[in-house]
């Protein structure tokens, strides 16, 4: 079984990139803002959470979303360690929505020592409801999955294949179908995890 979320285009570019920021802390760092400005286009275009997102995210500029995530950076800044909890974004995140007058979105932490298959499932009941998932990778072991250590990133869809389980990573203004078992056994202690979103 294959499900996808739908998401947002700014241009041709699949939802935002940290890379258009303009100062470095947020080019190098910005990876936690940038999946709860994500996030918030997703909620405000497909569940009708309005208040957390740009007024013209329906057509959304990329000078647009670059403003929002500087609106965003104060809740989620960019710090030498990194925002390397998954308590910290959620404590962020939070806020902002607290900010916002937006009381309907909650959030609560799944370790990455959380066996696979419990966050298999998940990651499964998550997409189910259409939620996307922020996901946070510290360190790993196989080199495949270098560019998302040490970072922030959605997953929006899940596939179940013969061959394994799936899941849609979004970053960077693109996509990737991840091995997610590989994905989550980082090989190291340290880990990272997802924060699972629920709405009211």
């Amino acid at each position: 079984m294959k499900r996808e979320l739908e998401h947002f285009f700014i241009g041709e570019s699949y939802g935002g990139n940290q890379d258009w920021f303009p100062t470095f802390m947020m080019r190098v760092g910005g990876c936690g803002a940038e999946t709860a400005c994500d996030s918030s286009v997703y909620f405000a275009l497909h569940r009708g959470l309005r208040k957390i997102a740009p007024e013209n995210c329906a057509a959304l500029t990329k000078q647009a979303y670059i403003d929002f995530a500087y609106e965003m950076k104060p809740y989620l800044s960019p710090r030498m360690s990194g925002i390397d909890r998954l308590e910290i974004y959620i404590d962020g995140y939070a806020q902002f929505l607290r900010d916002r007058g937006e009381t309907r979105l909650t959030m609560e932490p799944l370790d990455g020592h959380t066996p696979f298959d419990a966050a298999k499932q998940a990651v499964k009941q998550q997409i189910d409801a259409g939620l996307p998932i922020p996901t946070l990778i510290l360190r790993h072991r196989d080199k495949a999955f270098e560019d998302y250590v040490w970072h922030w990133f959605l997953l929006n869809g899940y596939d179940e294949r013969e061959n394994g389980f799936f899941v849609k990573a979004v970053t960077y203004s693109e996509f990737e179908w991840l091995d997610f078992e590989k994905l989550w056994n980082t090989g190291y202690d340290q880990r990272g995890g997802l924060v699972l979103y629920h709405l009211q």
